[in-house]
């Protein structure tokens, strides 16, 4: 029960942070009305002090000689000092009872004002949440859509124009990155297959051939498979980046991730790593190639980061919208602070990443773009006893399973 009060006030707290533009205009107009209405109230209470007040009509009785006076209505005569103190009493009363008529009237109409001002600011404030809301789709989804933003050429039109340009240049700039990734990836496959027909030709020519020159093509072979991973991952990179708009199907998870442990059983069974899969088969809409690249790229980080004799774990889940995958596996100990700069291109932890000679330093930049592409999100764990959980979020499908059928029928 005592950690409720200091949760109540941790969450107060948290409210009071978020002060949003509404809430200070609101507070603004608020203020200027508290203030101009004090000060009107002000002046009319200073000149409320000078004005005329109605007295008593009086009569002096013919022939009194004692100076006293009496009111018409009443049959009651007072002294000069008793009439002039029953006046200025009077006087007194009605300016407090302005005053205080004043104040009941100001506070009710603070208040009034208030609610009035939370109801324009968020009338002039509509367009602003439009365009974020539009704005953060955007940026998500596809950055050819603009917000075209109706309505006359205010400040506010300048503004979503403004950020109309914005998005165009942050498209092509994008656009050309991709491009230029894509092109310069396919033109390095030619002098590449080149260099690996001469070094065939040279090696296959008649006679032994010295034992360093074997060495010497072992060596190229190595180095031109490595340059070859890495013109297919940027490729695919590129691929990734651009969107999985085309070949959309409805595709379960459970079998890609199953398969790609089969595919490394080899890798598996030579590390004598324990493996152990709990597969359910949630749907997702995707393209069917880049979640299976997905998925590999998971288990080949794995496998490849791990101690010989470790293990890995892998488990597939949905949960009400989200499908979950998650990919653990034993290994050094890596530092918190730089796991998530994993998914950096060509980023590596510790010296047993860089002295990989089948890693390009791809994998994880692959599978955050994919996974990105699929509108879902990727998070990177160190494991306090060493290795790495992985896990991705990605949207379920609407989509019923029949659908699946057919698509795993035309593929």
């Amino acid at each position: 029960m005592s950690a409720l009060p200091h949760f109540c006030g941790l969450a107060r707290r948290a409210a009071l942070t978020r002060r949003t533009v509404r809430l200070r205009l609101t507070a603004l107009y608020g203020a200027l009305f508290l203030a101009s209405g004090a000060g009107l109230l002000t002046i009319i209470n200073i000149l409320a002090r000078g004005w005329p007040w109605p007295r008593p009509a009086i009569v002096t009785p013919v022939g009194s000689s004692t100076g006293r006076v009496c009111e018409v209505t009443k049959p009651v005569c007072y002294s000069p000092a008793e009439l002039l103190a029953q006046a200025a009493a009077g006087h007194a009363a009605a300016l407090n009872q302005l005053l205080g008529e004043s104040g009941i009237a100001l506070g009710v109409m603070t208040v009034a004002s208030v609610a009035l001002g939370w109801l324009v600011a968020g009338r002039v404030l509509r367009p602003l949440r439009a365009m974020t809301t539009a704005a953060r789709a955007i940026s998500e989804d596809d950055l050819s859509r603009r917000l075209a933003v109706p309505g006359p050429g205010d400040e506010l039109k300048d503004l979503g124009d403004t950020i109309d340009g914005l998005l165009h240049r942050l498209e092509t700039a994008f656009g050309a990155q991709r491009r230029f990734a894509a092109s310069a990836s396919h033109e390095l496959r030619t002098p590449l297959a080149m260099m690996r027909t001469s070094l065939d030709v040279a090696i296959a020519k008649p006679g032994p051939a010295p034992h360093e020159l074997t060495a010497l093509a072992g060596k190229l072979r190595e180095g031109l498979d490595q340059a070859d991973r890495l013109v297919e991952n940027l490729l695919l990179l590129a691929r990734a980046q651009h969107g999985a708009s085309d070949d959309q199907e409805t595709v379960s998870l459970g079998p890609l991730l199953t398969s790609a442990i089969d595919a490394r059983a080899g890798q598996i069974a030579s590390m004598s790593l324990d493996v152990r899969c709990a597969a359910d088969r949630p749907l997702v809409t995707g393209n069917p190639v880049l979640l299976a690249q997905m998925t590999g790229n998971l288990i080949d980080n794995a496998v490849r980061h791990n101690h010989p004799g470790g293990w890995i774990r892998a488990q597939i889940t949905r949960a009400g919208p989200t499908v979950r995958l998650v990919v653990e596996n034993g290994g050094p100990v890596l530092d918190p602070g730089t796991v998530t700069t994993l998914t950096q291109p060509f980023r590596r932890l510790g010296t047993d990443r860089t002295g990989s000679a089948t890693g390009t330093g791809l994998g994880l930049s692959i599978t955050e773009a994919i996974t990105a592409a699929h509108g879902g999100v990727l998070h990177l764990h160190a494991r306090r006893e060493g290795g790495l959980r992985a896990v991705i979020d990605l949207p379920a499908s609407t989509s019923p399973p029949a659908q699946l059928a057919t698509a795993g029928a035309t593929r």
